[in-house]
C-alpha cells in the first residue's frame, strides 16, 4: 500500500505529561480505529466521552472522541480525534492498541499538513503561513503569518493566474481566427490592457514587500566594542538574565552569543561577540573573526566604549573590514558605558551603566523604534518567503516579455503568459512543486 493511502496518527500537543494530550488520525482507517477503542460511532463533528479500551479490552483512559468524516475535514480525509488524560502511559497504551491494526502507522513531520494540502483544503501559501504560525515568537509574527494562512497572497495568486489565463485565451483565439480580418485586433487589445493591468498589480505587490520576510527570522542586532567594556553585561541587562559570563579580565567572550528577545513584538537576535582588537592569541583572533563576521550581517551595530574614551577608529575600521573589503549594511550606534564613573559623550551617543541599568530604557526605547521603522512596511505585506517572491519575480517577467513581444507575435506573447500562470501555479502548490513540498513540510512538527 502506498504511504498516502496508509491511515496516520500522532500526538498533536504538547510534549507529555501533561493535563491533556490531543491524538489526531487520518486516513481510511480512522473509522476502524475510532469504533475499536471507543466503540460506537459518535455523531460527526460532536465531542463525546467514552471509555477506551485496547485491543484486549482492558481500559486505557476515560476520555473525550470526535469523529469528522472526510473530505468535510482539516485534512480532506476521515479524521478522528482523542483527547486523553496526558500522561506517558496513557500515550504509549493508546499508540501501540493503534499501530496494531493494520494499514496504520506514526505520521511523519508535516503528514498532516500536505494531506490537506493534496486534498485541496489549502494551497502552498497558506501551509507556509501555517508553519509560520507555529513557529511565531512575537504578536508581530503571529499577525504576518495569520495573513498567510487566510490565503491572502493565495487569494490574490489564484485571481491573477485565472486573469492571466483569460488573456492568453483572447490572444489564442486571435491567432486560430487570423484569416478572419479585424478580428485578431479586437481580441487583442483587451488582452494587451488586461495584461498591463496584471503587471502594475504585482509590481506593487513585489515592491511593498520591504523587510516583511526578514519578519520571519527577527532583526539582528550586534554588540561590540573593544575588550572588558562592558558587552557581556549589556547582553545580560537586555535580556533580563545571565546568558553571557561577566568578568574582568579581557578576552572572555571567545564566541559569538546569542539571545532572542521581542521587543515591543518584534523579533530581535540580540548577539554579543568577542571583544574586537589585535591579538596574537589563536583562539580570540577566531572569536574576533566570528565577531567580523557576525557584525557584517547585522542589521545595527551597537558599539560599546568604555567611560570617556573615545571611539577607536581602527577598531571600528577593524569591525568593518570583511573578507571581501565590504562595508556593513547595517548602522554603527555608539553606546557609552559605565556612566555611573562619570562618562559623558558626545550629543547623540547613549550613555548606559550596563551594571546598574541607568540608561537601559532608553536604550531599549530606540531599539523599538528602530526595529518599527525597519519593519514599517510589513504590515500589509503579502510576500514573506524568497520562494513566494522568486516566483512572483518570473511571472512578472514573463508579462512584461509578453509586452514586449505582442507586436512581433502573437504566439511568442502567448508562450510567455503561459511561463506566467507556470509561474503562478507553482506559487500555489499547483503544478510542479514535487521537489519543493519535501523541504517544506519536513519542517513542520509531528502531528501538524
Amino acid at each position: 500500500m502506498h504511504p498516502r493511502d496508509q491511515t496516520i496518527f500522532a500526538l498533536s500537543s504538547g510534549r507529555p505529561p501533561s493535563a491533556i494530550a490531543l491524538v489526531r488520525v487520518s486516513g481510511p482507517q480512522a473509522r476502524r480505529v475510532l469504533t475499536s477503542l471507543a466503540g460506537k460511532l459518535p455523531a460527526p463533528r460532536q465531542a463525546s466521552r467514552r471509555l477506551l479500551h485496547d485491543a484486549a479490552g482492558q481500559p486505557i483512559d476515560d476520555a473525550v472522541v470526535l469523529w469528522f468524516p472526510g473530505p468535510a475535514s482539516a485534512t480532506g480525509e476521515d479524521v478522528a480525534e482523542f483527547h486523553v488524560h496526558g500522561g506517558r502511559a496513557v500515550l504509549a497504551t493508546l499508540f501501540n492498541t493503534i499501530s496494531i491494526i493494520p494499514n496504520t502507522r506514526a505520521a511523519e513531520p508535516g503528514e498532516f499538513t500536505r494531506r490537506a494540502f493534496e486534498n485541496g483544503k489549502l494551497d502552498l501559501t497558506e501551509a507556509e503561513g501555517l508553519d509560520d504560525l507555529i513557529h511565531a515568537d512575537t504578536d508581530r509574527q503571529r499577525r504576518q503569518a495569520l495573513r498567510q494562512l487566510q490565503g491572502l497572497l493565495g487569494h490574490r495568486a489564484r485571481d491573477w493566474r485565472e486573469r492571466i489565463i483569460e488573456a492568453s485565451a483572447l490572444i489564442e483565439a486571435g491567432i486560430d481566427f487570423s484569416d478572419e480580418g479585424d478580428v485578431p485586433a479586437e481580441l487583442l487589445a483587451p488582452a494587451v490592457d488586461a495584461i498591463k493591468t496584471l503587471h502594475d498589480e504585482i509590481t506593487k505587490v513585489l515592491a511593498a514587500q520591504g523587510h516583511s520576510e526578514r519578519l520571519r527570522d527577527g532583526l539582528v542586532v550586534a554588540i561590540a566594542g573593544e575588550p572588558n567594556v562592558g558587552k557581556s553585561t549589556l547582553m545580560n541587562q537586555l535580556a533580563r538574565r545571565e546568558v553571557a559570563i561577566v568578568s574582568p579580565h579581557a578576552g572572555t567572550t571567545r564566541d559569538v552569543i546569542e539571545v532572542q528577545l521581542d521587543l515591543d513584538g518584534y523579533p530581535v537576535t540580540m548577539i554579543d561577540t568577542a571583544g574586537i582588537r589585535e591579538t596574537d592569541d589563536p583562539v580570540e583572533q577566531e572569536g574576533v573573526r566570528r565577531a567580523r563576521a557576525r557584525a557584517d550581517d547585522a542589521d545595527l551595530v551597537l558599539w560599546l566604549v568604555e567611560g570617556e574614551r573615545a571611539a577607536d577608529p581602527d577598531a571600528v575600521r577593524l569591525l568593518r573590514k570583511s573578507g571581501e573589503g565590504d562595508r556593513p549594511e547595517g548602522p554603527v550606534w555608539i553606546v557609552r558605558n559605565k556612566i555611573d564613573l562619570g562618562a559623558a559623550g558626545p550629543r547623540g551617543e547613549f550613555a548606559i551603566s550596563a551594571s546598574r541599568g541607568d540608561g537601559i530604557a532608553e536604550l531599549v526605547d530606540a531599539l523599538v523604534k528602530f526595529a518599527s521603522d525597519f519593519f514599517e512596511t510589513t504590515e500589509g505585506a503579502l510576500v514573506t518567503r524568497a520562494r513566494q517572491r522568486d516566483l512572483l519575480s518570473q511571472a512578472l517577467n514573463s508579462l512584461r516579455r509578453s509586452l514586449e513581444l505582442v507586436e512581433e507575435g502573437e504566439e511568442l506573447a502567448a508562450e510567455e503568459l503561459r511561463a506566467a500562470a507556470h509561474a503562478l501555479g507553482r506559487l500555489l502548490g499547483r503544478v510542479d512543486v514535487e521537489d519543493v513540498l519535501g523541504a517544506i513540510f519536513q519542517k513542520f512538527c509531528i502531528g501538524k
